[in-house]
C-alpha cells in the first residue's frame, strides 16, 4: 500500500447496534444488553415500515383504511401497518412491559411480565401526505416503569410521565434516504439506512443544532386565527429584526420539518388556532419525543 492510499482509508463502518453497545459501555458498564434489545425491536419494525414505504406505488397500500383513530385523523393503510409493525416487533420482547401508540385508543399493557419499559410512538407521522411522496416518519420514546407502578389502580397511567423521565427518544424519517436520530441523553446520534446490507450506518454523530437558522417552519395558512402573540413574533422573524430574515418552510410533516431545522438551524412551531385552540401536536407522542 502507497502513502497516498494510507491517507485516505475509509472510515470503520459503525451500526446502530454497535454505536449502541459502545456508548452503553462508556456510559452504562454494567448494562445487561435489554436495552439494546429493546431498540433493535424499533429498528426492525421501522425497516420494514420503510420497505412498504419504498413501493407505495406498486402496492395497494396507499390511500385511507375507511376509519379514524383516537385522534380523530383518518387512518392511511400504511398507518396500519406501521403500527402493527411496532406492536408486533416490540410485543415479543419480554421487557417491554407496556406499549401506547397514538393510533389506539388503549394502551398495550403485558400484565403477566416482569418488563420495565415502556414504548410510545406514533408509527408513521405526515402520514396524510404519502400519497404525494411527502417525506413521513416514526417517532419513539421509551419510559421506565415508575416505581409505583405496580400499585396503579390503572397501568395504562404509568405512560403518563413528563418528558425529563425519558430514557431515550428519536425519529425516523423516510425521505430520499431513511434516517434514524436518536438520543438517549448522551449526545444526538444519525444513522443512514444502506439497503444494501439492511443496517443503519453512523452518518452523523452528536449533531447539534445551528445556533441560527435561516427558516422557520409553521402552517402560515391560518395565519389569521393565530393569536397576536404569535404573529407579532412570526413578524418578527421575518422583519430582518433578528439578524437575518426567516424564510417559510413548511413541509407538514412534523418529523420532515424538524429534522431540516435539527441540521440547518431555525424555528418550528405550530401556533394554536380555532379549529385547534390546545394546538395539534400530541406532547406525548410528538413533542416530548424530539425535545
Amino acid at each position: 500500500m502507497d502513502s497516498h492510499t494510507s491517507q485516505h482509508k475509509t472510515p470503520p463502518i459503525v451500526t446502530i447496534q454497535q454505536h449502541i453497545l459502545q456508548e452503553q459501555r462508556k456510559h452504562c458498564p454494567h448494562a445487561t444488553g435489554n436495552f439494546s434489545w429493546l431498540l433493535s425491536g424499533i429498528t426492525l419494525a421501522t425497516k420494514m415500515t420503510e420497505a412498504r414505504i419504498r413501493r407505495a406505488g406498486l402496492l395497494d397500500v396507499l390511500g385511507a383504511v375507511g376509519q379514524t383513530n383516537i385522534q380523530g385523523e383518518e387512518q392511511q393503510k400504511l398507518d396500519v401497518f406501521a403500527d402493527q409493525a411496532l406492536i408486533h416487533c416490540l410485543g415479543v420482547r419480554e421487557n417491554v412491559a407496556i406499549i401506547a401508540s397514538e393510533e389506539c385508543e388503549d394502551a398495550i399493557i403485558f400484565e403477566n411480565r416482569a418488563g420495565k419499559y415502556i414504548i410510545v410512538f406514533d408509527p408513521l407521522d405526515g402520514s396524510s401526505n404519502i400519497d404525494v411522496n411527502v417525506s413521513v416518519g416514526t417517532i419513539f420514546s421509551i419510559l421506565t416503569m415508575p416505581d409505583n407502578g405496580n400499585e396503579l389502580k390503572d397501568p395504562s397511567e404509568a405512560v403518563l410521565q413528563p418528558g425529563v423521565k425519558q430514557l431515550a427518544a428519536g425519529y425516523v424519517v423516510y425521505g430520499s434516504s431513511t434516517v434514524m436520530v436518536y438520543t438517549t441523553g448522551h449526545g444526538v446520534h444519525g444513522f443512514t439506512l444502506d439497503p444494501a446490507i439492511g443496517a443503519y450506518i453512523l452518518s452523523n454523530e452528536n449533531i447539534r443544532m445551528p445556533d441560527a437558522g435561516n427558516y422557520y417552519s409553521s402552517n402560515d395558512a391560518y395565519w389569521e386565527t393565530f393569536p397576536e402573540a404569535y404573529r407579532d413574533y412570526l413578524t418578527f422573524l421575518r422583519s430582518g429584526a433578528a439578524g437575518r430574515n426567516y424564510a417559510l418552510r413548511y413541509i407538514g410533516s412534523l418529523v420532515a420539518d424538524f429534522h431540516r431545522t435539527l441540521l440547518r438551524g431555525g424555528v418550528f412551531l405550530y401556533p394554536p388556532t380555532q379549529k385547534n385552540p390546545e394546538g395539534k401536536l400530541r406532547l406525548l407522542y410528538e413533542p416530548n419525543p424530539v425535545a
